[in-house]
This record gives C-alpha cells, structure tokens and sequence, in this order.
C-alpha cells in the first residue's frame, strides 16, 4: 500500500530496504522467474490444450494451475520495475491493487489445484471405481470453476479493502500497526481456508497415496510417485515459509524473503507438468496396447 513508514513494522521495512536488499533478492529473482515461468507455462498450456485430445481430471487442473501462474507472470514486470525503482510504485493506485491482487490470489489459486490434483489422484489410486464415475461427469469443470469463483471474491474484497493513501510510493507494503490490525481477519481467514487446510490435505492424503503405489512396481507408480513428490516440495518448499512467518510481525523481514519463494513455485509447477506429461504417454500407450490385444482393466493414470 502507499503510505509512508509510521510505525516499528514500517520502520524495519525503510531499514530494509535502505540496504538495498529488496532490489538485489526480489529483481534476479523475479526476472529468472519471469524468463523461465514463461517458457514452462505457455509451453505447458500449449501441450495440455491442443495436444492431448482426452483430458483426464488431473489435466484439467493442470491447465488451470498453469493459467493462474501465468497470470501471475504478467503481473511480474511492475513488481520487478518496483523494486528496480527502490520499491517506488510510479503506475497509481489502481495498478497497485490490481499487480498486488494477482500477486497473492496465485498463491492460493495454486495450492487449491494443487490440492485438486491430490485429491483426484487419492480417489484414482484408493477408489478406482469410484473414480471413473466421477471423472464422466462434469465434477472437473464445476470443482475449477469453484475455485477461480471462490479466490476470486476473496481477492476482489481483498483488493477493495486494503487501505491505499497518496502520503508515499510504496505498493502493498509498509502498513501501518493499525492497518496490520485492521487486516488481521482476513489474513487468519486466508491462511486457513487458504493455505493450512489445503496443505494439510495435501500433506495427509498424499503418504496414503505414496505407501499405496508403493507396493506397485511399474512406471505407472514411480510416475505416480515423482508426482506426488513434486507437489509435496512445491508446497513445502514455496507456501508454507511464507504462510508460517506471517503469523509473527516480529520477522518481518524473513516474511518478505519467503515472498521470493512463493514466486518459483511459478516455475517448479512445469515439473510437475513434465512428470505429469512423462506419466500420461506412458499410460495412453499401454492403453493403446491392451486395447490391441483386447484386454482391458481399470487403470488411474493422469
């Protein structure tokens, strides 16, 4: 937000970024991810869309995770230009709420699908009856339509509520202690509906999934398993330092290091889509085969 520093949180931040810190960690860091995210993103959207004919669930989600992430891309040459700047916000108000906006929604627009992709992924390995039920229907669409619907209301009543002035150049940050307060709801509300409850989902359904296929020994399970890996470090790797250190003002330098991290999750995401592409040839293919041979089975591939 643009203000000016007025309390000890703004305090630190000035002294932040009097070290010139944030130019040196956010503008390499959010170019690299700018460069790369693209390249993976787009390139991954391109694959999904027009080159796999029957998309199971799991693509579906994919196509959505890599939409939000390159959302969040495009937003990325303000905030680079910001800090460029010395965190001098020159585009007005309106572009600050809605760069900042896009900013945060991806974070959570990410770990929603990615908790889509565990779930379908839990219900195809432990129920694939179930599962082939389910993916007939138009759950896929309505379950992502849901989640673009959900975050996006949050984040517009986010972007409608965060207190902007014209007493600074500053762009989503150096709130003072009152506005802290006054956020302090929403921001309990979106680290659980958020973060916590979505990774704890993650984080529990996903060993179930791992000791299941586990016991299986093909390239369906180690696909199966490099998946599960992949989300598993993305999460752990990117959301929840971020997640954990806004709970505590007293580090709030720390919290916005983990905002670098939060930022390559737009580029660890094309791993995940890699192993997923990788996964999804090798089951169509043994599909191919069984159909020529005439035998068929229940498979849970991606």
């Amino acid at each position: 937000m643009c203000i000016e520093p007025c309390s000890w949180y703004s305090h630190t931040l000035y002294q932040f970024h009097s070290l010139s810190i944030s130019r040196y960690l956010f503008t390499p860091i959010y170019s690299l991810v700018l460069f790369f995210g693209l390249i993976g993103n787009l390139g991954a959207l391109y694959y999904f869309i027009f080159k796999i004919k029957q998309k199971s669930p799991s693509n579906i989600y994919i196509i959505n995770l890599a939409v939000a992430d390159t959302l969040f891309l495009f937003a990325l040459p303000f905030r680079i230009h910001y800090h460029l700047n010395d965190s001098n916000w020159i585009f007005g108000d309106a572009m600050c709420r809605i760069t900042g906006t896009i900013f945060f929604a991806n974070i959570y627009i990410s770990i929603s699908f990615m908790t889509c992709i565990c779930v379908d992924r839990y219900i195809a390995t432990l129920h694939p009856h179930t599962y082939l039920q389910l993916r007939n229907t138009n759950l896929t669409a309505l379950v992502s339509t849901a989640v673009w619907l959900v975050s996006g209301s949050a984040m517009l009543v986010f972007m409608l509520k965060c207190p902007l002035t014209s007493k600074g150049n500053m762009c989503f940050e150096g709130f003072s202690q009152k506005e802290w307060s006054d956020l302090a709801p929403y921001s309990i509300s979106s680290l659980i509906f958020g973060s916590l409850l979505p990774s704890a989902v993650i984080l529990v359904c996903y060993p179930i999934v791992a000791h299941r296929i586990a016991r299986i020994k093909n390239s369906t399970a180690r696909g199966a398993r490099r998946i599960i890996y992949a989300i598993l470090a993305i999460t752990l790797l990117c959301f929840l330092p971020y997640h954990i250190v806004h709970l505590n003002d007293v580090i709030f330098i720390l919290r916005r290091v983990t905002m670098a991290l939060v930022s390559l999750n737009s580029i660890l995401d094309p791993l995940l889509y890699y192993f997923a592409t990788g996964h999804y040839k090798w089951r169509l293919k043994r599909l191919r085969l069984r159909k020529k041979t005439g035998v068929y089975s229940i498979s849970n591939g991606f």
